[in-house]
């Protein structure tokens, strides 16, 4: 009998919360209270709930940021930050081709943006450049090739973008949202798990504002995809007057043509020139042939941005042998002697070493008037 009793009271309370979900509906349809409103719908009160939530960003975070007297275009016949607001979720790149840190990030934007495009994903690189080389929309295109860049990419040669941004670094990535606000930017190189995990909340996030029915990626890229710098001692060193400060045997600082003496002993991290050289504000272009370029480092990877207005070879030594194994990817030997053949304005990569970082003495052979020597860099 209890069982019985117990079986009924189910029964009951399960017919009285059917006749409340009823009446709840019916008030639903058709008013309530007599007062003829009706309550706001699903879509309603999400538009409702959009609105709150914009709001509170716009007490969080800035607006983004568009795009200024911009040089032109590739991958693009030319496009807005503007117009992609509200469609997609935008990461702005800026980068610059022959910045070793920018190339190191590469890989990984070209693969979000395989990965997320069709998810609500745009990539729009920003080509502000260091030198006045960069500022080549030739050259701009070309390395935009070699490292794989399908996304969209504007020249800032004049640092409008750069400066309404308020931007200081090569490389640094800003994510805007579906609602246009700048919630996350990363300097520099890594963090490249922290920033795909928040590309997809972003595009969660995006999908849920515009109803749309689909997956979002939640594996993340290979870490191995890209390189990284390791055991670095060495800072970015530049030949042009303009920021020469580790110029060490010759007048720091000043433009014109210098003669340098070979140096009796060398201080790691600091630069020295053999022979005659011409000192501009961007680079310093040898006169005599058989010029020098000394250079005590401690890193693992040597690079050097460098150019020449015809072909110009320079010969690779380490610790007074030529080098061998530790030989970078532009390098060739040719004769027994390692050796770079200088043409385009780019970054060429001088050692590469398996064996790690240390400390190392680089002394390079400039053999034909005419080099142009911008910076080493290190990784």
């Amino acid at each position: 009998m209890i069982m019985k009793n117990k079986i009924f009271l189910v029964i009951t309370l399960l017919a009285i919360a059917a006749g409340i979900y009823y009446l709840e509906n019916q008030k639903t349809e058709t008013g309530s209270g007599g007062s003829g409103d009706v309550p706001a719908s699903g879509s309603e009160a999400a538009t409702e709930v959009r609105a709150v939530t914009i709001e509170e960003k716009a007490k969080m975070y800035p607006r983004a940021a568009e795009i200024v007297a911009p040089a032109g275009f590739i991958n693009s016949d030319g496009f807005t930050v503007s117009e992609f607001i509200g469609k997609k979720v935008i990461l702005v790149d800026f980068w610059t081709y022959s910045c070793i840190n920018c190339q190191r990030t590469m890989p990984y934007l070209t693969r979000w943006y395989d990965k997320y495009k069709d998810e609500g994903l745009i990539i729009l690189g920003i080509h502000t450049p260091e030198f006045d080389f960069e500022k080549n929309i030739e050259n701009v295109r070309l390395a935009a090739q070699k490292f794989g860049v399908e996304y969209p990419v504007v020249l800032d040669n004049d640092y409008g973008t750069w400066r309404n941004y308020g931007n200081r670094y090569w490389p640094r990535k800003y994510l805007i949202d579906i609602d246009g606000f700048i919630v996350y930017d990363h300097i520099g190189e890594g963090g490249y798990e922290e920033t795909e995990k928040k590309i997809q909340e972003l595009l969660r996030e995006r999908r849920m504002a515009l109803g749309e029915d689909m997956d979002i990626s939640g594996d993340i890229v290979d870490p191995s995809v890209g390189e990284y710098a390791e055991g670095v001692g060495s800072p970015e060193v530049y030949f042009g007057s303009s920021r020469n400060s580790l110029l060490a045997n010759g007048e720091s600082g000043r433009s014109g043509e210098q003669i340098f003496p070979y140096p009796s002993g060398i201080r790691q991290n600091e630069l020295y020139l053999g022979g005659d050289w011409n000192i501009t504000p961007e680079y310093a272009e040898n006169i005599s042939p058989n010029a020098k370029i000394i250079f005590r480092y401690r890193a693992k990877n040597v690079f050097m941005v460098l150019e020449s207005e015809k072909p110009n070879t320079i010969e690779i030594y380490r610790d007074g042998k030529p080098i061998s194994v530790e030989k970078g990817s532009d390098v060739m030997i040719v004769d027994g002697i390692p050796a770079i053949t200088v043409k385009e304005p780019r970054l060429y990569r001088i050692i590469e070493d398996p064996e790690g970082s240390d400390i190392h003495t680089l002394e390079i052979n400039v053999t034909e008037p005419g080099l142009q020597a911008f910076t080493f860099t290190f990784g």
